[in-house]
């Protein structure tokens, strides 16, 4: 390609980029006192992430790894993604995993969020609240994650870079990495390095509660994204 058409070409890639990650800021501006969504429509603001990069569902579809007709199926809300499927629907869109929150919230210094007001999401396995109201712990998103009784990740381990972090707040939780078992009760804590293949179970009667941060290892890394990828298929 010549270099005039290769420098157009850049260009235009660059305004569609600024023209995206914009759209994206306007939509995270605050939202009138009162009327922040809790529960989130993780089908529709799907939509507005993908077109704001310009993307069609199938272009989505190969970037992601995701099936065309899953993605078409979590847009037309006859579905829910689970935690891995927003973790790689992030990971592809090259975003934190909190844009899916919807969030009617700008970033500030300080957040302070009562119990039941934080924005969430549903899923197959359970519910994902999001522990930081738009202020991130550098890299790291904190979520707090209710899985159901008898529920578990999915089939398939999970892997992504950096560092995951687990904090069992009541139920019980039992956490693959690699070969190895770890049964988490309420206060027990496990942390590890996430390139080890990993999975979940709530084995037990009642829901579980824990609060699950997810560290990439670089700013390049939406990980926290990817994480939320396989639960749809679970």
């Amino acid at each position: 390609m010549p270099k005039s058409s290769r420098d157009r070409s850049r260009k235009r890639i660059g305004r569609r980029q600024s023209h995206w990650r914009e759209s994206l800021m306007a939509s995270m501006q605050p939202s009138p006192e009162n009327s922040i969504p809790l529960e989130i429509n993780v089908g529709r603001r799907l939509q507005e992430l993908r077109a704001m990069q310009e993307l069609s569902i199938r272009a989505l579809a190969e970037k992601s790894g995701l099936n065309f007709n899953t993605l078409s199926l979590i847009e037309n809300e006859k579905t829910s993604p689970n935690v891995n499927t927003l973790q790689q629907l992030a990971t592809a869109l090259q975003i934190p995993i909190t844009a899916f929150f919807e969030a009617a919230y700008t970033y500030k210094d300080v957040v302070f969020q009562n119990n039941g007001q934080r924005p969430r999401t549903l899923f197959p396995h359970g519910e994902l609240e999001d522990l930081g109201g738009g202020l991130a712990l550098g890299e790291a998103t904190p979520l707090l994650m209710t899985s159901k009784p008898k529920s578990n990740s999915g089939p398939d381990a999970i892997v992504h870079t950096g560092q995951e972090f687990v904090y069992c707040l009541d139920g019980s939780m039992v956490y693959w990495v690699g070969k190895e078992e770890y049964i988490l009760q309420q206060g027990d804590s496990l942390i590890f390095q996430a390139h080890i293949p990993h999975r979940w179970e709530n084995r037990s009667d009642i829901p579980a509660h824990c609060i699950l941060i997810i560290c990439p290892s670089d700013n390049s890394d939406r990980s926290v994204g990817q994480h939320l990828n396989d639960m749809l298929e679970g």
